[in-house]
């Protein structure tokens, strides 16, 4: 399955739950997050999808460490139900 079919299909997910899934660009910035997900209780993480068995690139996994040494969450996703269960147990996270 292609990334966009994965993101999408966790996106669709997510929103159905009551989430918002702001497509994130950082123009200053490479190699940010695919997704910032704002959780109807208040809880956001970063998403980065990949296809199944991809890994970030360096400048990505930078990136995430980065925000991580923020105190920020971070995920990388390379399959839908990973993503599902994700947004799930996030949902439960106050």
């Amino acid at each position: 399955m292609l990334e966009k079919q994965i993101e999408a299909k966790v996106c669709d997910y997510a929103r159905s739950k009551g989430w918002l899934a702001y497509k994130f660009t950082s123009p200053a910035r490479a190699a940010v997050p695919d997704r910032l997900m704002i959780s109807p209780s208040g809880k956001c993480v970063f998403i980065e999808f990949k296809r199944a068995g991809e890994k970030p690139t360096p400048a990505q996994a930078r990136e995430h460490d980065r925000l991580r040494e923020q105190k920020v969450a971070v995920f990388v996703i390379d399959n839908v139900e990973d993503g599902k269960t994700l947004i799930d147990v996030m949902g439960w996270v106050q």
